[in-house]
């Protein structure tokens, strides 16, 4: 995992969750549509949960069986 990965991952979770503020904004600009808004944050929301923090939690994962093997291997 390198530090410029997770720099990436971290950059498309603000990206996406700035596209779904523009996006919950523009559907309530004069309007009362709690429905529509909750969709919008809940696609958001499971979005963000299974393309940014999943391979996030593997690498974390990954890296931390690499430094397991290398204390014992020393």
């Amino acid at each position: 995992m390198t530090k410029t990965k997770i720099g990436y991952l971290i950059i498309a979770s603000a990206i996406i969750w700035g596209i779904m503020i523009i996006g919950t904004a523009s559907i309530l600009k004069g309007t009362p549509y709690k429905d529509d808004v909750e969709k919008l944050l809940l696609f958001g929301s499971v979005f963000h949960l299974l393309f940014i923090w999943a391979p996030l939690r593997s690498m974390f994962k990954n890296k931390k069986q690499e430094k397991e093997i290398d204390k014992t291997k020393e």
